[in-house]
């Protein structure tokens, strides 16, 4: 039971000493990420997103990704002009050029994304170093801007109870007294 005290103990130095990160107490730590998301043109920020989709999702970032997909999947419908345009380094041409003559089966298309932010489902952690070594840990199942991210557990009064308990109680005094949990 002692050992049980001790992280008591060392869990209350650490929520009394971590950064708050301006978020008020009862606070908790969860993962926020990022994501992209349909927009609006008129109204969001964003970007084009250019992408083959015969069920398998194909996203296009620049104009080598579009030309090695090319090569690689329509091998056989690269004539002069395709090839002309595959050598030119012009994504928008290329894509104009792919549009026209290899989308004959509607799997070339794009839509104008936004980035949006989202919190990570099934993530809490007490302490902002715990949120932060999930990530270490687990980047490889986020974005690279995923990063801890302070909540208020509002309106939540036992969570609220136990976390003052947490931060307050003497846990020394317990330990010298020699009383578990069961006194």
């Amino acid at each position: 039971m002692n050992e049980d005290l001790k992280f008591l103990k060392e869990l209350q130095a650490e929520l009394n000493t971590q950064e708050t990160d301006c978020q008020a107490a009862p606070r908790f730590w969860t993962i926020m990420d990022y994501k992209k998301s349909p927009g609006n043109v008129d109204y969001d920020s964003g970007e084009i997103e250019y992408y083959h989709n015969d069920g398998d999702y194909i996203s296009f970032g620049n104009f080598n990704d579009l030309k090695e997909f090319i090569e690689e999947h329509y091998e056989e419908e690269i004539d002069d002009d395709l090839r002309w345009h595959l050598s030119d380094d012009d994504f928008e041409s290329l894509w104009q050029y792919i549009e026209e003559n290899l989308n004959g089966d509607g799997y070339f298309d794009s839509v104008f994304v936004k980035e949006v932010e989202f919190i990570a489902p099934n993530t809490m952690f007490l302490t902002k170093a715990e949120a932060k070594r999930h990530l270490e840990l687990n980047h490889y199942h986020y974005t690279s801007k995923a990063h801890a991210y302070a909540m208020t557990a509002w309106r939540a009064p036992k969570v609220e109870r136990l976390l003052k308990i947490l931060s307050e109680l003497d846990f020394d005094s317990l330990i010298k007294g020699g009383k578990t949990f069961e006194d």
